[in-house]
């Protein structure tokens, strides 16, 4: 289960995610992010309160790094994932 919250604000976007970044969960997180991104301000992709991250979900963080989004996280786990990222 996941839980994805945009607040799109004058100078940025901010989506923040709740759940478990796997399975079916990855890609609206990612569509969120290329829509984001796509409106040309900065994106802060946030993983306030995620439990687990699969090898796609961990592909897809990459990615969305590698494409401009800036990574953030609550939590030991996320946060030890973000900063290997």
């Amino acid at each position: 289960m996941i839980r994805i919250m945009t607040v799109d604000e004058l100078t940025s976007t901010t989506i923040t995610v709740d759940g478990t970044l796997s399975g079916e969960g990855i890609e609206p997180v990612q569509t969120c992010c290329i829509e984001a991104l796509s409106r040309g301000k900065p994106v802060r992709l946030h993983l306030r309160d995620v439990s687990a991250i699969d090898e796609r979900g961990l592909t897809m963080l990459r990615y969305m790094a590698a494409q401009g989004a800036y990574l953030t996280a609550n939590g030991i786990y996320s946060s030890y994932i973000v900063g290997d990222i």
